[in-house]
């Protein structure tokens, strides 16, 4: 589709694409916090494997650097979330370097994924100037 993200027209459907985006991406940020712990360091490349998935998928889903910004988006809200402590002292993030590289590494593969853009290749005709 021609154009920024938005210099397009807004429609039903993508914004629908775009909140589902965002609340799948929440929930691989709760599940990651859970997983990458639980099983170090399986669980940590699992965790961020499982980011990296959402945020490219959602990319290629949606054709935009939106969709992996909405994915992105709900993870960084859900992982910031839990990284806060309770009233009674409990929280969900360990003071472990794991728990570090999944907050970094994750917000690097989001940004890896919402830059990583792909033009189309242009056409077998399109390719030799000469015909």
């Amino acid at each position: 589709m021609p154009g920024s993200f938005l210099a397009q027209p807004l429609n039903a459907a993508r914004l629908v694409a775009y909140v589902a985006l965002f609340l799948l991406g929440a929930v691989v940020g709760v599940a990651g916090a859970l997983v990458q712990q639980g099983w170090f360091p399986g669980g940590l490349l699992l965790a961020l494997a499982g980011a990296a998935g959402a945020f490219y998928g959602g990319s290629r889903a949606t054709g935009t650097r939106a969709g992996a910004l909405a994915p992105a988006g709900g993870w960084l809200a859900a992982v910031m979330l839990l990284t806060a402590t309770r009233p009674e002292g409990d929280f969900v993030f360990g003071a472990g370097l794991g728990s570090y590289v999944f907050l970094l590494g994750g917000m690097g593969v989001a940004v890896m994924c919402a830059t990583l853009w792909q033009r189309p290749q242009p056409g077998a005709s399109d390719a030799r100037l000469g015909k």
